[in-house]
């Protein structure tokens, strides 16, 4: 009975497209998609791993920055289910999975986030549909959208979308990311949006005596910033060929705090691009359970990027193009073929004593036309290092980023 209601909500709201509103519309609800038990293969982790570094490394430039991987996951997720030939293939590979295994996979990941009260991680997705008749979105494409993604689906004649659509990112990011979208253009038929924000406590917070607020932070060209460092001992030690970190856990023990330090004479960039996927996964998944002293800056950071160029350069380049692209499967407009015109991503984290807010944001606009025994390691985070929120059960970065200076 609920799947024959979910059809008919679903066909009531197609034959509204047609029909030009005064407003923007809800027209499905919400649909959490329920768990299907995906099986997250070691190959497909470490595809997803590849492409989390190869999304930062592309979108660096040398100064802070903090990507969400599984933001852009969701947001191209969905719109890969409305691509097709060329285009479907080159997005998948970059992507790192074929589309029906994503969708069951970002599925399951979704239905098993934490929601505690002290560790809640919450997504969210949408579909915005041009409601002025020039566009006719494909009934296949919102069921698949609505049963894999949850997504919420909204026809709205875009004069006022871009207020709207800003309105639901500030709420399902709790106001970490005000706004996705500075404009619309007229050719902009539908807008595929995800939204993530995560906020933890940390399994043991810090106490007074354990921060210093006169601490010196050292960027690579050898200037020293004031900085306030919050130390503390862990309990489970990182160590890559290169590189030594640690894991700190939020409450809980699902998620945590996960931060590489390249070694004295190694720049944070060479580290980066030395590393695989498959890699990354041996590093979190065979943490090493020791004593190692640790040290976390407080720091604040918002980073927002157009993702257009950093995913041409993995590969995604039909999608872009105009004459190229295929994503017939998302609808029909009587302006011509689909192309993705931008990809908008915006981050936003806070780490103090008490634990981590982080949110995230993705916009897809498609327009027509070991150490020694009795040694304890120590990591500083004095010095630029790379850091991610991980999800412990998979080994996954949902965040991933770097810090290279104090702002």
């Amino acid at each position: 009975m609920k799947t024959l209601k979910k059809v008919f909500a679903l066909l009531l709201a197609l034959l509204c497209l047609a029909g030009c509103g005064g407003g923007t519309r809800s027209l499905t609800g919400q649909v959490r998609p329920a768990p299907v038990g995906a099986e997250l293969k070691e190959e497909d982790a470490a595809a997803l791993s590849e492409f989390s570094l190869e999304l930062l490394r592309e979108t660096w430039k040398g100064e802070n920055a903090l990507t969400s991987p599984l933001s852009v996951l969701c947001a191209l997720g969905m719109t890969a289910n409305g691509a097709r030939g060329g285009t479907l293939e080159q997005m998948e590979a970059v992507l790192g999975l074929p589309v029906e295994e994503l969708n069951g996979l970002l599925a399951a990941w979704a239905a098993d986030l934490p929601r505690e009260k002290d560790c809640r991680v919450e997504l969210a997705n949408s579909v915005w549909v041009r409601d002025d008749g020039s566009f006719e979105a494909d009934p296949n494409f919102l069921d698949t959208a609505a049963k894999w993604y949850g997504a919420e689906v909204f026809a709205s004649p875009f004069d006022a979308a871009v207020r709207d659509i800003n309105s639901w990112v500030e709420k399902n990011t709790r106001g970490m990311i005000p706004e996705i979208l500075d404009e619309l253009g007229d050719t902009t038929v539908l807008v595929l949006v995800n939204a993530l924000a995560l906020e933890a406590e940390w399994e043991e917070i810090y106490e007074d005596i354990q921060v210093r607020e006169d601490a010196i932070f050292t960027k690579e060209d050898g200037a020293e910033q004031p900085a306030t460092l919050m130390y503390s001992s862990e309990g489970y030690y990182l160590k890559d060929e290169g590189a030594q970190g640690f894991l700190k856990f939020y409450k809980g023990g699902r998620w945590a705090f996960a931060a590489l330090l390249p070694d004295e004479g190694t720049a944070l960039e060479d580290y980066l691009n030395s590393l695989t996927g498959a890699r990354l996964r041996q590093v979190l998944a065979g943490a090493e359970e020791t004593l190692v002293y640790a040290a976390i800056p407080k720091f604040k950071s918002a980073y927002g990027v157009e993702l257009n160029d950093a995913l041409k350069s993995l590969g995604m380049t039909d999608a872009f193009d105009m004459g190229r692209a295929d994503l017939s499967g998302l609808g029909v407009s009587e302006m011509g073929p689909l192309f993705i015109s931008r990809v908008l991503h915006k981050t936003y984290i806070s780490v103090d004593e008490k634990g981590t807010q982080a949110g995230a944001a993705t916009a897809v606009l498609a327009d027509s036309g070991g150490t020694a025994p009795g040694n304890v390691p120590e990591v500083y985070l004095e010095r630029p290092f790379l850091y991610m929120l991980v999800d412990t059960e998979t080994s996954l970065p949902a965040f991933i980023g770097v810090v290279t200076a104090m702002e």
